[in-house]
């Protein structure tokens, strides 16, 4: 990780990751234990789960909690978000982090596998929320992090459940931040451009894919999972205090 900025609201909040055992999940976790959060972090991966909580326990000598929990099923959810309020106490923020970009053809697409996009992408958001509003209503104040995508702002092909999905999210996080602004509840999207992690690099990188990237980027380098997990600790914190219904795009300046 680079070097960090350092948030005092943050500090001792209880914090909410879905997805975060890998790739920018993972990143964003690792920087919320850098502001001494109380962080809780779901994913299915239990392996990868485990041995992040040990690499941040002997990195940083501080614990996070991780559940696995496959975010499809809405119970398992619910059930899981019970365990980590009554293991660390109300949530105080959410990061609503949890994706799957996974290729697809127009032709292959079956209404069963529809379903299945909108549930891995989209779903969960909602029902999260829905888990721990009333813990940050109660408190009088409580932030909530989306996390979407600018492929479907490029018109991007190959995948139209996933853009569907993603484009989704920032129609969701307005009308929440309509209906949880009078509680205190701020409600933010972060949209990633291309996020070089591990498994873009093993599944897409190529030294031509990355000239055209870099084409295209008023920034002329592959950005990496510490960009979007600053933007996030920054929506998280006070210091954005007066920020609600927006999306924020961290894409390298292509978006416009």
């Amino acid at each position: 990780m680079e070097e960090f900025a350092i948030y005092p609201s943050l500090e001792n909040k209880v914090v909410l990751i879905t997805g975060g055992a890998s790739g920018i999940g993972e990143n964003i976790v690792e920087h919320f234990i850098t502001q001494k959060s109380k962080v809780a972090f779901l994913d299915i991966e239990e392996k990868l789960g485990s041995d992040l909580v040990t690499k941040l326990e002997k990195k940083y000598n501080l614990k996070a909690t991780f559940i696995k929990c496959n975010l499809k099923k809405i119970d398992e959810l619910k059930k899981s978000i019970k365990l980590i309020r009554e293991k660390l106490g109300p949530i105080s923020i959410l990061i609503n982090n949890a994706a799957n970009d996974e290729r697809h053809n127009l032709d292959s697409v079956t209404p069963e596998y529809w379903d299945d996009r909108m549930n891995i992408n989209l779903k969960h958001y909602f029902f999260a929320t829905q888990a721990v509003y009333k813990d940050m209503k109660e408190m009088g104040t409580g932030t909530i992090v989306n996390i979407g995508s600018f492929s479907w702002m490029l018109a991007q092909g190959g995948m139209p459940g996933y853009t569907t999905a993603k484009s989704a999210i920032m129609g969701l996080t307005r009308t929440l931040a309509r209906d949880l602004g009078e509680f205190n509840i701020r409600v933010n999207c972060v949209v990633p451009g291309w996020i070089i992690t591990e498994r873009q690099k093993r599944m897409w990188l190529t030294p031509e894919i990355e000239k055209k990237q870099l084409e295209r980027q008023c920034i002329k380098r592959m950005l990496v999972p510490d960009d979007i997990s600053k933007a996030v600790l920054f929506f998280a914190s006070d210091q954005s205090s007066g920020c609600t219904a927006q999306n924020y795009i961290v894409d390298g300046g292509i978006v416009n």
